[in-house]
């Protein structure tokens, strides 16, 4: 900020900003009057906040829950209540921020065809649910802002050329070269539709039923600048925009990426923080890893992004053996800078991308990758390419079903493994985020690939609370045994200074078998070896390799094991996880 903004009112500071934004998105447009604008839509005129640059908004205690609303279900209750009386039962001081999936009423891809965005579906609950949930936990909600629902009135209202909704879709002549646009999925990109009295080709990035919204017109941006609004008077603190790299098309380009979309995320921004400052945004952005990484900006986009390479290889290390791979991208992965983190998953409501991992895997070991997730009963799901052919865009499967085994088959260490690629996750720098299914050791669920017709309806199981309740309690259970495993290793890492999302990583070379990284709190006062035995083999090493520093006396957190001897030699079961450290 230089001298000038620094002696302005922060309203005007804002005002500059928006005006700023608002240039590169709309060069045409009176800047000042649109900027009026969006901050009476944000209450900006009433009330404004100053957000502190580089501030980290979390600290090793944040750990995420992704869920659908309707996941856990009792007869009689919407499932919201439902699902808050279960998160407070299992989860109280062990998770503190819970990703709701689309809570509004939708027409399809379980939720993300968003026919109304001020209304919670009358199937799960109301707004007083809501409410009721994000005062017991940081609440994530998702802004589905590149497109919404063909039921939406916005694009009833197109189809009879009325406002609201006339020019909110972007419309382009069925005859224009599309070919370098860049798709998630194999559906024809244009639907057409009548529009008055005559026919438009409207544009659809992920399916004819999701209507993409033309963001070249102001009146859109307001829109979903009045939905943010609302959310945040719900108790929303955290925003995931929903595939927000395709916001912003051009004709002639891949439509991905564009620096109008980026401009549009710091504008997002601007008007959150000063909204509230304790805010965080997360761009949902499953793309190859270089470009998700631009979605960070100069720490003034994302706070959050999501690592979407790690899923593909850590998954890919645990059934290979090797973690050639996944050292050698964790060594190419940058700092976050202060006020930025990654969120670090391997399992979600969707499947295992592989488009992350372009120009990491060979399509050679992307090869083995699905075929081995094939052979424990994982479904692919394609993208089109520009020359009409398709291929892989992710792997659907349960992650417990996906650590079966390896590459040469299933064996007995699936619990082993599976607890193994979580604690690599809790250890890593980033805050972690845990699918619920994840954390109670769901299955492949068949039936509801059957019932709902498509691939990633196979790890959306739907609970009776009952039924988990029962199982969770049961120690023969494999529930119960996988959620006790990684609840320990929660509570852990809960304490540990060093598993804060931005202290220091440095990655360590143990050989191929042995996944292992190095973390120091940001005060120094505590290191962390994490060693992993990504294998299905003992590994054995030297405490002397990993430089201990002998005048400190040295404790795995994980087995209780105190190191006296620095020269003293270690034997890891396989995927047994060390985490040692001089403090605890």
């Amino acid at each position: 900020m230089n001298a000038l903004t620094e002696d302005m009112p922060i309203r005007e500071v804002l005002q500059k900003r928006l005006c700023e934004h608002l240039a590169v998105i709309y060069p045409d447009q009176d800047g000042a009057t649109l900027a009026q604008r969006l901050m009476k839509v944000m209450r900006l005129d009433e009330e404004c906040q100053t957000p502190i640059a580089h501030k980290n908004l979390w600290d090793q205690t944040d750990i995420v829950v992704i869920t659908y609303g309707n996941t856990i279900q009792r007869k009689g209750q919407h499932p919201l209540k439902t699902l808050h009386h279960f998160l407070k039962t299992h989860f109280t001081m062990l998770i503190n921020s819970v990703h709701i999936l689309p809570f509004f009423p939708y027409s399809s891809d379980d939720g993300f065809a968003v026919i109304d965005y001020k209304q919670v579906e009358p199937g799960l609950g109301d707004w007083n649910d809501i409410l009721r949930i994000s005062t017991d936990f940081h609440l994530m909600a998702d802004l589905v802002i590149n497109h919404c629902s063909a039921e939406h009135q916005w694009f009833k209202n197109f189809q009879e050329d009325i406002s609201p909704g006339r020019e909110y879709f972007f419309c382009v002549h069925p005859n224009e070269n599309l070919s370098g646009v860049v798709r998630p999925r194999t559906t024809p990109l244009l639907r057409a539709v009548s529009n008055g009295d005559e026919m438009r080709c409207v544009w659809c990035t992920f399916g004819h039923d999701q209507i993409d919204l033309n963001f070249r017109n102001p009146e859109v941006l307001l829109e979903m600048v009045d939905v943010i609004r609302l959310y945040l008077d719900m108790g929303v603190r955290i925003f995931r925009l929903d595939a927000v790299a395709f916001l912003w098309k051009k004709i002639g380009t891949s439509c991905i990426n564009l620096e109008e979309t980026h401009e549009i995320v710091r504008l997002l921004r601007t008007l959150i923080e000063h909204a509230d400052p304790n805010a965080v945004i997360i761009t949902e952005t499953n793309i190859p890893n270089r470009e998700n990484l631009s979605y960070f900006g100069n720490a003034n986009e994302a706070h959050c992004i999501y690592n979407f390479s790690l899923p593909p290889l850590l998954v890919n290390t645990l059934v290979s053996g090797n973690n050639h791979h996944l050292k050698n991208w964790l060594m190419s992965m940058p700092p976050a800078q202060n006020g930025t983190t990654y969120l670090n998953f391997i399992a979600s409501h969707d499947g295992i991308g592989l488009r992350p991992v372009e120009g990491l895997l060979s399509e050679e070991e992307q090869e083995v990758l699905i075929q081995t997730m094939e052979n424990f009963g994982g479904k692919i799901s394609w993208r089109a390419l520009d020359d009409g052919n398709r291929k892989p865009y992710e792997i659907n499967i349960s992650l417990f079903d996906a650590m079966r085994g390896t590459t040469a088959g299933e064996d007995g260490l699936q619990l082993e493994r599976f607890v193994c690629a979580h604690a690599i996750m809790l250890a890593l720098e980033g805050i972690p985020a845990f699918y619920l299914h994840s954390l109670v050791g769901s299955t492949n669920d068949y039936q509801r690939v059957e019932e709902h017709g498509h691939n990633r309806a196979i790890n959306r199981r739907q609970w009776r609370e009952e039924d988990l309740n029962r199982e969770l309690a049961d120690p023969e259970s494999k529930h119960h045994q996988v959620f006790n495993h990684l609840r320990r290793l929660i509570k852990i890492r809960r304490d540990q200074p060093a598993f804060h999302p931005n202290a220091t990583q440095f990655t360590l070379h143990l050989g191929e078998q042995l996944f292992a990284f190095w973390r120091q709190s940001m005060d120094r006062r505590q290191s962390i070896f994490c060693i992993n035995n990504i294998s299905d083999t003992e590994q054995t090493i030297n405490l002397s390799s990993i430089n201990l520093i002998g005048t400190d006396v040295w404790k795995d957190l994980i087995s209780d094991q105190v190191f006296d001897d620095m020269l003293d030699t270690v034997t890891l079961a396989p995927y047994q996880t060390l985490w040692i450290t001089n403090r605890w």
